[in-house]
């Protein structure tokens, strides 16, 4: 027991360890998460952080990528199809007529004898056969010996007098310029033999086995007839997981011995060489050379096809050539391919032109691309550059999506992808070079929608902090608006003789207005429009309106309140600001008036014939200049008995209409000749409620003031009745 527990302990403080370690990263990945600097640079960051698995993967060069890539190395061939005339390849092709007439396949080799010594009449360049004759001829007599079991020595000598498919071939090969395939393979099979390759290939500068495709095994034909051949070459592809035959080494590897490509095999054959020479430095192979030819390859001795569309016109079925159905000198100087095109021999393959084509027909190509030097380059340097390409323009992309807005940046990515695409199909065309445009463009799309994304969020954070101000300032605006409208005073009482009122545009109005007794008839009033608006135009009406209620309550003449009025609001220091305004006091039952106007609208006056006098201002608006004397200001006094005194501010005059026109003095004007009766609320609200007529957003604030002393009565208030006492319940 007492061990179990010591275990058991031991587990639980191991436990223990791993939780506080486990604690301990915890707190010094969110320590360097929540750093300043990665704070601050955080979209950087995780952009550098994705640019360098981008590269990382480019570098790895798995599956997926090589398809990726072969997308626009496939789109060039399909894009620019090579078409160009190509008399000196020919492929005798085992179609369905042949098979018709020679019956299933493989044929017996005197058929194929047949047909090389056709061909051989006019003196080819070389023939090499795209067919594997693996096991002997079946019709030849020691096969029919072997077959049938037969024990005569009579027809033992006969049959073996006779000469069989095998060895008339054997002799036709030898007599020939031929060529036969071998295929290189990582597991043994029938056929197999330790083989040597036709062709002597020297390196110059390293050993060639050491950077090329290499293969334990081979497959060809039985060694009678490889003995007999001029040339022994490759039909290996090197296929990827599309199945798609893009590119084939000129040299490879089987059972540790150097064997062509099958079409330079059958060049070296046609051009009467033994020998091949690769050129290497410390990377690899440069180049493959067989005089006058010289093959630049890549490391490994690859080679891409181009593929040449015209070849599809140079079959010629093999039972033609077997019955000689062909002009003279038909296949002089030619290189001719021995294949199948019949469907039921399964011998196709995919090409980048997205064509299914048969096997022969590729090995065509490379002896197109050898002989014409042709053949599509794609070297190291060209990674290289493609990867430096793409970092740069990677990170270009992820700046223009941080720094110009995404209706722009889009179209600059999409032009410049396909500028990128337009690139690389020119140095396809021009150059015969392939460059991957494919992954470069996908890399320069996730960093460029990676910026996007994190700016996305960044912005959606800016918005959401600016939307959380903007509610906090609305509730602050809120709040000033309530404590402004407070400060309008309650002229109910007056409104048989005066009356006014203000519509802010905003949630704080820059507009005033005041009326107050002071006397038994005795009121002073005041109408004013501070410069601008918002909350700092409120604030400094308050102070003026707060300066003059106090002035006015001290009874002060009218000079005196606006001479202090004006001095306060300039020691004030709200600077550029400043306060057009009429003031006033009135008396309604003499009907006199006495005003001031500081600088702002002139103040309307019409009697009950409706006829309009204006007055304009005669001194500056208040806080534009200190007073030194009461003096400096100067008072109006008139009677209004009969007439109507008008003011307004600027939002009245400049407030529009529904038809987009302004309302002016002529809209006042306008509104007065409609009404029948004039008292001073219902002149008030029909001119406000012209101008708000239902517009999102009002110009300025509206704020309209009317005096006439028709009914000099104020309006008693209403005393509010308690509530009748509640009746006791009776027990």
């Amino acid at each position: 027991m007492s061990e179990e527990k010591n275990i058991e302990e031991k587990e639980k403080k191991k436990a223990n360890k791993f939780q506080l370690a486990f604690e301990k990263f915890k707190e010094a990945l969110n320590k360097l998460i929540h750093h300043p600097f990665v704070e601050k640079y955080k979209n950087y960051i995780s952009f550098s952080v994705i640019l360098l698995i981008l590269i990382f993967v480019r570098l790895q060069n798995p599956e997926f990528v090589k398809s990726i890539s072969n997308i626009s190395f496939d789109s060039y061939q399909k894009i620019f199809k090579f078409d160009e005339r190509r008399d000196n390849i020919v492929i005798v092709d085992i179609d369905e007529p042949s098979l018709a007439k020679f019956g299933q396949f493989p044929w017996g080799r005197n058929i194929f004898s047949e047909i090389l010594e056709n061909i051989n009449r006019d003196n080819p360049k070389s023939v090499g056969f795209d067919i594997f004759f693996s096991e002997k001829d079946k019709q030849s007599p020691e096969e029919i010996i072997k077959t049938y079991s037969i024990e005569d020595k009579y027809a033992k000598n006969i049959l073996n007098s006779i000469e069989g498919h095998d060895k008339k071939f054997q002799k036709t090969l030898k007599e020939t310029k031929s060529v036969l395939a071998v295929f290189g393979s990582l597991v043994p099979t029938k056929g197999t033999y330790d083989r040597k390759g036709k062709a002597r290939i020297f390196a110059k500068g390293g050993n060639v086995k050491n950077f090329v495709y290499n293969y334990k095994y081979s497959l060809g034909s039985i060694q009678i007839l490889e003995k007999n051949s001029k040339g022994l070459g490759s039909i290996n592809y090197i296929t990827q997981s599309d199945a798609v035959v893009r590119s084939l080494p000129l040299i490879m590897v089987f059972n540790n011995k150097l064997f062509p490509t099958f079409g330079l095999e059958m060049i070296r054959v046609g051009e009467k060489k033994k020998t091949i020479i690769t050129n290497l430095n410390e990377n690899g192979i440069k180049n493959i050379t067989i005089r006058p030819y010289d093959f630049k390859t890549d490391k490994n001795s690859l080679i891409w096809v181009k593929y040449n569309r015209s070849i599809n016109n140079n079959y010629i079925s093999a039972e033609k050539v077997f019955d000689k159905n062909f002009d003279e000198n038909f296949f002089k100087d030619k290189y001719v391919l021995i294949g199948a095109s019949a469907k039921g021999l399964f011998d196709t393959v995919k090409i980048p032109t997205g064509e299914t084509v048969p096997g022969v027909q590729v090995h065509a190509n490379v002896i197109d691309n050898l002989l014409n030097n042709s053949f599509l380059k794609r070297n190291d340097g060209i990674f290289v550059f493609e990867l430096l390409l793409s970092i740069i323009i990677s990170i270009a992309a992820f700046i223009i999506s941080q720094r110009i807005k995404p209706k722009y940046s889009l179209s600059i990515i999409f032009v410049g992808l396909i500028i990128i695409f337009v690139i690389g199909l020119s140095i396809y065309r021009f150059r015969s070079e392939l460059i991957d445009v494919s992954y470069p463009m996908i890399m320069i799309s996730i960093t460029f929608l990676t910026g996007l994304y994190f700016r996305f969020l960044e912005e959606n954070k800016i918005a959401l902090q600016n939307l959380q101000k903007e509610a906090k300032l609305l509730k602050e605006r809120e709040l000033a608006g309530g404590v402004q409208k407070s400060l309008f005073p309650d002229i109910s009482a007056f409104e048989n003789f005066v009356y006014a009122k203000n519509i802010p545009a905003r949630d704080v109005s820059g507009d005033y207005f005041d009326v107050m007794k002071v006397g038994p008839e005795e009121y002073y009033f005041t109408l004013a429009d501070v410069s601008g608006k918002g909350v700092k135009a409120g604030m400094y009406m308050a102070k003026a309106s707060s300066i003059f209620r106090t002035l006015s309550n001290l009874k002060f003449p009218l000079e005196r309140v606006v001479f202090g009025v004006n001095n306060e609001i300039i020691e004030a220091k709200f600077k550029g600001m400043f306060v057009t305004a009429v003031f006033g006091k009135f008396n309604p039952k003499t009907g006199d008036l006495t005003f001031i106007n500081a600088g702002h609208e002139s103040i309307m006056l019409f009697d009950k014939s409706k006829k309009f006098e204006f007055i304009q201002s005669d001194l500056p608006p208040i806080g534009i200049m200190k007073y030194f004397a009461e003096s400096m200001v100067k008072s109006n006094t008139i009677n209004i008995k009969d007439k109507t005194f008008v003011v307004y501010t600027d939002g009245v005059t400049e407030g529009y209409l529904p038809n987009g026109e302004e309302f002016g003095a002529e809209g006042v004007e306008n509104v007065v000749k409609g009404m029948e009766t004039i008292t001073p609320k219902d002149l008030v609200e029909k001119v406000t409620s012209t101008l708000n007529w239902g517009i999102p957003k009002l110009r300025d604030d509206i704020t309209c003031m009317a005096i006439n002393f028709d009914n000099p009565n104020e309006i008693e208030k209403k005393k509010k009745r308690p509530p009748p006492p509640k009746e006791e319940k009776k027990e």
